[in-house]
């Protein structure tokens, strides 16, 4: 009985059967990403700590951008 994986057994793997079920989340992920990216460099001039934003989204892909858009936001100086 084999306890641990290599990276020989990936070439076993049935990609074409995991593919769809992994591909809506890779495409939600990214669209959260692209969405909240344009929010942050639209809204650039009002927005406190914009490079570190871009990080976070950048970095933390899917917890990222939904912090962005629920603290980050709230840092907008009225003008």
């Amino acid at each position: 009985m084999q306890l641990h994986y290599g990276l020989e057994e990936l070439g076993d793997i049935d990609w074409t059967g995991i593919l769809p079920l992994v591909l809506p989340f890779l495409a939600v992920g990214f669209i959260l990403i692209l969405i909240a990216w344009i929010d942050l460099f639209r809204h650039r001039k009002t927005r406190k700590n914009v490079f570190m934003w871009a990080l976070i989204i950048f970095f933390f892909n899917t917890i990222g951008p939904i912090l962005y858009f629920t603290v980050g936001r709230k840092d907008e100086t009225a003008r």
